[in-house]
């Protein structure tokens, strides 16, 4: 049995009464406002029930874009990443646009060979979430005329555009929380101070804990992870006397401060109550549900393929900052003390 052939931009455009051209324009998101919205419609139906994919080498041969998009994470395995990457795919469709994904890491030397390798498949652009305060990689990718945006963390030197959460904001809002249900010795268990997120959470702790008249208490994990977490939270916990609760700077670092609660014998939130940072998903089925401070991972991630695919569009570097309100979750993983 012979496969069929692929149908063409012509035998679409036969089968619906209108010019090569029309067709042409009405597969392609970034004109499809030239054809009048019942034809477009039309043309989009036939061609989706005929199979039909556009021809992405001819079309990069022609207008000199790949309409790929390289997105850098530092790690796939964090929960964070999934809504992220789902909001960037979904700005990205609707522009005709397609991601390719690297798991990098946090060396620079291995973030840079991913870009190296993405460039060489002529990729338009790239999405970093895997930035350091001062950042080589993105002085990197300047240097070879790539345009960038940042999200979920961005780089001090303000020579990209970035879309971020409001971080100080984000653990002000836990340390609230805390204090308005009696806790007045509180600990902070930061993320690594080479990353905006660790720098920005843990200022935002000490001038909330300081507007309350408050001292804090703060342990640097080494990294974002479970596993990372569980030491510091030990010695937050056994050197700190009568501390009652913790605000950790991301949800992964509250799952290790859980964990250190039961080795030492503890109960949460009877003993320590946690705040976390994220919002997760799955947090809110953990034992107890986490208190947390919910981002808009999935928005975050949109605004940044939308602020990439204007840089490319315009050919302009603007650089522009998207900074999103958090909002606090509450949970059972906090308590009021009597």
């Amino acid at each position: 049995m012979t496969r069929a052939s692929p149908p063409t931009l012509k035998q679409i455009a036969e089968a619906t009464g209108v010019h090569t051209s029309t067709v042409s324009r009405a597969l392609d998101p970034q004109k499809r406002h030239l054809v009048a919205g019942d034809v477009a419609e039309k043309i989009i139906s036939l061609a989706q029930s005929l199979g039909y994919q556009p021809n992405r080498l001819a079309a990069s041969l022609r207008t000199g874009r790949s309409q790929l998009i390289g997105v850098i994470l530092p790690d796939i395995a964090n929960p964070v990443f999934a809504p992220i990457l789902g909001g960037i795919a979904e700005a990205l469709a609707a522009e005709g646009y397609s991601p390719i994904v690297a798991d990098a890491g946090n060396d620079a030397s291995q973030q840079i060979a991913f870009i190296d390798n993405l460039i060489n498949q002529r990729v338009d652009g790239l999405v970093l979430a895997t930035v350091s305060r001062d950042d080589d990689v993105v002085s990197y990718c300047l240097d070879r005329g790539v345009p960038v945006v940042l999200v979920n963390r961005f780089e001090f030197r303000d020579r990209v555009s970035s879309v971020v959460s409001d971080d100080e904001k984000g653990i002000r809002l836990a340390v609230d929380h805390l204090v308005s249900r009696g806790h007045r010795v509180i600990g902070h268990l930061s993320g690594p101070m080479t990353t905006s997120t660790g720098a920005l959470r843990r200022d935002g702790f000490n001038k909330a804990m300081a507007q309350h008249g408050l001292s804090g208490h703060i342990e640097e994990a080494e990294r974002y992870s479970r596993e990372a977490g569980i030491a510091p939270a030990t010695k937050l916990i056994s050197s700190i006397p009568g501390l009652t609760g913790i605000v950790a700077a991301n949800d992964l670092l509250a799952l290790g401060t859980l964990d250190a609660i039961g080795q030492l014998g503890l109960n949460c939130p009877k003993d320590i109550s946690i705040v976390g940072h994220n919002d997760m998903p799955l947090v809110d089925l953990v034992s107890p549900p986490l208190t947390t401070v919910r981002i808009g991972h999935r928005d975050m991630g949109r605004d940044a393929a939308k602020l990439l695919l204007k840089e490319i569009e315009t050919r302009a570097h603007a650089v522009q900052h998207i900074i999103l309100e958090p909002e606090l979750i509450v949970r059972r993983s906090t308590r009021s003390l009597p």
